[in-house]
């Protein structure tokens, strides 16, 4: 199964069926959602929030159990009536493989149907090649699949590919040779990684994929509406609109990195002008490039996001001009939306994203808001792997669950 780059992805519109199988299908879907969306509950909570018959909900159930996919708890005596057994997805009862593809990075996650972590491989390089970035992918599945049981390995969902659309942009800033990253453009890495592997494919922004999963395994719920950040090597963000993520007519919306930055110009090395960007202001690259030419290793800033101290006080700059730079992207966007919140996210270490948003609150501050309300400034609670966790959310969607929108039509 292969879907293009730039298609958006909607497994909720695939569930949908008019005969008894394709309604089954539907509910059966509907049920792991509602487990996974609140936890461990008993049957008459699911069918409370369902709108399920409780008979129908008890024969959905055990079927689940029957395929894996459900388990359930210790019985729970109550105060009055029979006692209630939880029912709670089976970590082992799906498998999912999500790979992200950065300018200085690429990592491959392998999480289970409750969206753990079980295995992980990172990579850092100067600028990414489709033909390394293929062998890194295959030989790491290959790896994880080994450590799996046959049991297991039955499981696995499928690949979920969060990368950078146009990727072969920029070329000036990862100082790569421009072959190298065009290549890029007659390389199509979903197909060619659909004709490795026994399980679908899957692709989709990495910046919406990581909004996706502060959406589905962060603190996205919180709010039905949010505009997102994600600060990587180039800065990205994602949208979330009545509690789903909306990915745009191309798959490419919330692409807050091109969101044009008042009257400033960046000149290339070209020595050609033009007008800044977000992406010109509040990425990790400006803060690499600052550390170069105070003659700074900057191994660290992809290796591992643990403790950048190293770095002051070129990061105490950095700080300062990227808050600035988010504080007038947070209220340019709510000038066009209403959002109630905004959520900032980043490869770094949890005390520099909380800097970063403390600094963020402070400058919004200062901005003309008349005509304005201000949305609440959260961080992010997925962290550094969000895109890739997000990459790994596409196949577990695509085929067991809905999304958020959906779930929550029939909950409230």
């Amino acid at each position: 199964m292969h879907y293009p780059q730039g298609a958006p992805i909607d497994p909720a519109t695939t569930s949908r069926g008019s005969d008894q199988t394709g309604m089954r299908a539907y509910n059966e879907r509907l049920i792991l959602s509602v487990v996974r969306r609140h936890g461990a509950m008993p049957r008459a909570d699911i069918a409370r929030l369902t709108g399920l018959s409780a008979q129908t909900v008890s024969v959905i159930i055990r079927n689940l159990e029957q395929d894996g996919l459900l388990l359930s708890g210790e019985k729970q005596r109550g105060r009055v009536g029979q006692p209630s057994q939880p029912m709670m997805l089976n970590p082992d009862g799906v498998f999912s493989f999500g790979l992200k593809i950065g300018r200085r990075s690429a990592e491959l996650v392998l999480v289970d149907f409750t969206g753990t972590i079980r295995a992980r491989m990172h990579q850092t390089y100067l600028w990414p090649v489709p033909d390394n970035i293929l062998h890194f992918t295959l030989s790491a599945i290959e790896q994880f699949t080994a450590q799996l049981t046959p049991f297991q390995q039955s499981r696995i969902a499928g690949l979920g590919i969060a990368m950078p659309f146009e990727l072969w942009n920029w070329v000036e800033e990862v100082g790569a040779p421009p072959a190298d990253l065009q290549a890029w453009q007659s390389t199509d890495i979903c197909e060619a990684l659909s004709l490795k592997l026994p399980f679908p494919v899957l692709i989709q922004n990495d910046a919406t994929a990581a909004c996706g999963a502060e959406l589905t395994f962060g603190s996205g719920p919180d709010y039905a509406d949010y505009v997102y950040f994600f600060i990587g090597s180039f800065i990205g963000g994602g949208v979330v609109l009545n509690n789903t993520l909306y990915a745009g007519r191309s798959g490419n919306a919330g692409a807050l990195g091109s969101m044009p930055m008042g009257n400033g110009f960046v000149t290339t090395a070209g020595q050609i002008s033009r007008p800044a960007q977000l992406i010109d202001t509040a990425s990790l690259f400006i803060l690499e490039r600052s550390l170069k030419q105070q003659n700074i290793d900057t191994a660290p800033l992809w290796a591992a996001p643990d403790n950048w101290e190293i770095f002051n006080p070129v990061l105490d700059e950095w700080v300062l001009l990227t808050a600035r730079s988010l504080a007038h992207a947070i209220s340019s966007a709510a000038s066009v939306i209403d959002f109630p919140a905004a959520i900032i996210d980043g490869w770094m270490p949890e005390n520099l994203r909380a800097k970063i948003v403390e600094t963020t609150r402070s400058e919004i501050g200062r901005l003309n808001l008349q005509g304005i309300i201000p949305p609440v400034i959260e961080e992010g609670t997925v962290g550094v792997h969000a895109k890739a966790l997000g990459a790994a959310r596409l196949p577990i969607f695509s085929r067991y669950l809905f999304d958020q929108n959906v779930l929550f039509k029939h909950i409230q």
